[in-house]
C-alpha cells in the first residue's frame, strides 16, 4: 500500500465555523451552551469544551 492510503483513517474534515463579531451567538449542539460562532451559522457548532473533548475522541493514536 502507498503512504496516502496508509494515512487516510487519519483524516478529517476540519472545517470551522467563522467566528462571531459579537451576539447572538449558536449554542452547542451537544451542550447547548453558547459557542463562538454566528447563530446565523448553518452547521454543527461546538463549544470550546465540546470542541476540544471531540478532538481527543477522533484523534488518531499512533
Amino acid at each position: 500500500m502507498s503512504d496516502d492510503t496508509d494515512r487516510d483513517h487519519c483524516r478529517i474534515d476540519a472545517t470551522v465555523p467563522p467566528a462571531a463579531d459579537g451576539p447572538p451567538f449558536a449554542e452547542c449542539v451537544l451542550c447547548r451552551k453558547p459557542t463562538e460562532h454566528p447563530e446565523s451559522y448553518k452547521g454543527i457548532t461546538l463549544c470550546p469544551v465540546c470542541e476540544w473533548q471531540e478532538a481527543q475522541r477522533t484523534a488518531c493514536s499512533g
